[in-house]
């Protein structure tokens, strides 16, 4: 027997929910273009090009799920993230004038999070589409799917850059459970 549907409730949150993701694919946007400058002509130039892609389409999407639902965007929560990715460039790692290997693995790691974050946000809005017919399910499908792939392969690169910043073997962190 399967669970009874909820109504939807709480539409103003919804609201604040979707801009607040929005908001957050513009910041992983910007750290990712960020990142192409700094490994264009590496191994993480292609893997990186293809997450940015895929990083708009999904904005693109949360754009549109916003106009589905009929709740204005709002740019100033965009405007912010945008301005915050751009103030953390000045953060020192440990080097005042070059940059220092310990940037890519704090980039590598911030953007695993927050796409982990990305993708429990789709999830939840696969689990508002049960109760709004507005939202496309399939296409919410497809991108907690593409979300899941993005993680596991930024866990495997954020572990091969550990092993290479500070020494050791990056599948000594490897389990079996899920991710």
């Amino acid at each position: 027997m399967s669970e009874p549907v909820q109504p939807l409730r709480n539409a103003e949150l919804l609201g604040v929910y979707v801009n607040d993701h929005l908001a957050s694919a513009t910041g992983g946007i910007e750290l990712v273009c960020r990142m192409l400058g700094v490994h264009r002509g590496s191994r993480w130039e292609a893997p990186l090009t293809q997450l940015l892609g895929e990083l708009r389409e999904e904005k693109s999407s949360l754009l549109a799920t916003a106009r589905a639902l009929g709740i204005p965007v709002r740019q100033y929560k965009q405007l912010g993230v945008w301005l915050a990715e751009k103030i953390t460039r000045a953060k020192l790692n440990g080097r005042l004038l070059s940059r220092s290997p310990l940037s890519d693995l704090v980039e590598f790691e911030f953007l695993a999070s927050g796409v982990r974050a990305k993708r429990s946000g789709f999830e939840t809005l696969r689990i508002v589409a049960e109760a709004d017919d507005r939202l496309d399910r399939a296409e919410l499908d497809r991108l907690i799917d593409q979300a899941h792939r993005q993680y596991s392969w930024l866990t495997d690169a954020r572990r091969e850059v550990a092993a290479a910043v500070f020494g050791g073997r990056a599948g000594a962190a490897e389990r079996t459970g899920g991710v």
